[in-house]
């Protein structure tokens, strides 16, 4: 099967070492396969405290801002994806060159042209995906700030009627959408770090890939991020951490 893709066992191995990886990360940064809270499911949080929030003021620059910066951040990306994307295929038309070079390299394994060219294929793919996860993330941005805009301006008791709470779930309901895409096709970015190592040699490939895991997971369960967001200020008593953790 390895011959009919130009790939070697070793190389299809490595690759699905890189997917399940890839998959396990994704589960567990939404709250899937692990109890500890992760920054992305502590966001999310704090998402949902945005918009009650928002709920409450009558002048509501300070969430347009807040969405104009998000949008802006993520056409960033996908400019940047559709860039890399470019890159990809000149890389294909300098096959020889590059192979050349990565010839050089000591630990690097011989590889063809056919199988160099299925790589570069690979990492197309991871960008493509990324782009259309940008691009879908700057969409239900834009549709949030509406569902921002259609939130009634609240009246004595007109920010917890059942009107309002329904704008309010689904304003909250968009972002949080939008922040999932947004990380999905960030994930990708990453990831395609990781995958770089292929074009030097499956154990390389797998290397990088677990070191990019580790920095992922440290990020997500271990990092002053996310004490930032569920901790407390010091003297407060213990952190308002979910349940769960």
């Amino acid at each position: 099967m390895g011959d009919s893709f130009h790939l070697s066992t070793a190389d299809l191995a490595a690759l699905a070492f890189f997917l399940i990886v890839w998959v396990l990360h994704t589960l567990a940064s939404d709250g899937k396969l692990v109890s500890r809270v992760s920054l992305t499911t502590a966001m999310n949080a704090q998402r949902t405290a945005w918009m009650r929030t928002m709920a409450e003021r009558e002048i509501r620059i300070v969430d347009t801002a807040i969405m104009t910066g998000l949008q802006q951040g993520t056409a960033f990306f996908a400019s940047s994806s559709l860039i890399a994307l470019g890159g990809c295929f000149a890389l294909l038309g300098a096959s020889d060159q590059v192979l050349t070079v990565l010839s050089d390299l000591p630990l690097s394994a011989t590889s063809s042209r056919e199988a160099f060219q299925m790589k570069v294929f690979g990492l197309v793919l991871i960008l493509a995906f990324a782009f259309f996860k940008f691009g879908w993330a700057y969409r239900l941005f834009n549709y949030c700030s509406i569902l921002i805009g259609a939130v009634p301006i609240p009246y004595g008791e007109a920010s917890r009627n059942p009107v309002t709470e329904t704008a309010v779930w689904r304003a909250t309901r968009m972002n949080m959408l939008a922040g999932k895409h947004f990380n999905s096709g960030l994930r990708a970015v990453f990831f395609s770090i990781g995958y770089l190592g292929w074009f030097i040699d499956p154990v390389i490939f797998v290397l990088s890939t677990l070191l990019l895991l580790a920095v992922l997971v440290r990020r997500q369960f271990f990092s002053a991020a996310r004490e930032a967001v569920l901790g407390q200020p010091p003297g407060k008593g213990r952190s308002m951490r979910p349940d769960s953790q």
